[in-house]
């Protein structure tokens, strides 16, 4: 027995022993650190999901990385990137974009909201001097000045434009010849005109999942650029960049598309501006299921407002301003089919409102709706309709919409409301407040 406890008495040794085996049992929990019914492993990890992620500041002072350049940036993300994700944080200012900003899987980047802006840099451009071959991961150019290690170039000719221009990064040079980090996607010949030129998206991502742009102005200085097309460039780009979310961004002045996303499915864009832009405003195509374009203005653009490419499906377009660009308000067409767009001001536009494209039946775009939209004041170029179904088109339905012209009838040019071309299927009408000089031109009754 403990020396101390002989000392008491019977009931007062009974007491004490008391005491000690709470004292030793209190002393003795232990947590249950065993994990919650709750908890699961992350889809592609071997672990549960983190409270604490990787985080990093990146700017032009009073941050864990200080720079004014795509290099500072780029940093940034790849060091999150290497962590398995997290966020990186963009101070207030202008960053020079020498190469775009490459996002990476499961990284968000974050500016601050109308403070934050990524700058193309002047571009350089020539003519090749030797033909570029598929393949190849170099080219020669007859005036290498402005041509840079670690830039960011495209390389093309007359004929492989599109999705067969290169874009890469320069990561050598000898003389005029600059080597590159990725296979040029076609022949480049100086029979047709082949260049190359140091332009690129400002935000880039290839291969992409669980991505998140935030609260960036991107100036795409279009005066010293030259023209990028939005299969492979525009101020946000994105190629495979499945479930990206772009929030609270500003594309403007790029000499190409300012928002594209080409074969990414579960796209979100919302409250998003796309502004004067050379190309088109919202660029979603090849293949993009499930996109959500919410809450965004795309006005004095060039080209569309708001492009459905090729096999845009199940797309939810709601609650946007497409306005005063430089031929259509929306565009669709090829196999575009079982979109709702909803809840949309189309307005000021050069030529038609909402322009369903010139398809066959088994590339047209079918079944889409157009619920709630307000198409006004259309036609700045000449004589327009605030619907026009062209191709053979079928399985539409244009429910409770407003289409109007409301400048003074010397100025009136959306003259249609909504015009049925021949070849035209099935086009539901229900519930439209039309106030033009004619309503509906269904010219699929002059058939013979």
């Amino acid at each position: 027995m403990n020396p101390t406890l002989q000392s008491f008495s019977r009931p007062r040794r009974a007491a004490a022993l008391s005491i000690l085996v709470s004292t030793i049992a209190i002393g003795s929990e232990k947590s249950d650190f065993s994990p919650p019914p709750d908890e699961q492993q992350v889809p592609r990890a071997m672990h549960s999901a983190m409270k604490d992620r990787p985080s990093i500041t990146v700017g032009l002072r009073e941050s864990d990385i200080i720079g004014a350049d795509n290099r500072a940036l780029q940093g940034a993300v790849d060091y999150i990137a290497g962590l398995g994700g997290g966020v990186v944080e963009i101070g207030e200012g202008e960053f020079l974009m020498h190469d775009s900003l490459h996002l990476r899987s499961f990284v968000t980047v974050r500016g601050i909201a109308g403070k934050t802006v990524l700058r193309k840099a002047r571009a350089a451009s020539s003519p090749l001097a030797l033909d570029g071959d598929y393949g190849e991961e170099q080219f020669t150019v007859t005036k290498a000045e402005g041509f840079t290690v670690g830039d960011g170039v495209a390389v093309w000719d007359s004929n492989a434009r599109g999705f067969h221009a290169t874009v890469a990064r320069i990561t050598g040079r000898r003389g005029n010849t600059f080597s590159i980090d990725t296979p040029l996607n076609a022949d480049c010949m100086v029979a047709n005109k082949a260049q190359a030129a140091t332009v690129f998206p400002v935000i880039s991502g290839y291969n992409l999942e669980g991505v998140r742009v935030e609260n960036l102005v991107i100036e795409g200085n279009k005066d010293e650029n030259v023209y990028l097309d939005g299969c492979r460039g525009a101020g946000i780009f994105l190629y495979r960049g499945f479930g990206t979310v772009i929030e609270n961004c500003v594309a403007r002045n790029y000499n190409g598309d300012g928002i594209s996303f080409q074969q990414s499915n579960d796209v979100l864009v919302r409250n998003c501006v796309s502004e004067e832009n050379k190309g088109l405003g919202i660029h979603p195509g090849s293949g993009s299921q499930r996109p959500v374009v919410r809450e965004c203005i795309a006005r004095g653009n060039g080209e569309d407002g708001l492009y459905l490419c090729w096999r845009v499906r199940h797309g939810l377009f709601e609650k946007n301003i497409l306005e005063n660009n430089g031929r259509f308000g929306i565009s669709i067409g090829h196999k575009d089919s079982d979109n709702l767009l909803q809840d949309n001001q189309v307005r000021f536009n050069r030529e038609d409102g909402i322009y369903f494209r010139n398809e066959s039946e088994s590339m047209a775009g079918h079944r889409n709706r157009l619920e709630k939209n307000v198409i006004e004041n259309n036609g700045l170029k000449g004589e327009a309709a605030g619907i026009r179904v062209r191709g053979e088109t079928r399985g539409l339905v244009f429910k409770n919409n407003i289409i109007r012209d409301t400048r003074p009838p010397e100025a009136r040019k959306q003259a249609v409301g909504i015009r049925i071309e021949e070849q035209a299927g099935e086009v539901v009408l229900e519930g439209n407040e039309i106030e033009a000089k004619t309503s509906v031109e269904d010219r699929r009754n002059a058939r013979p």
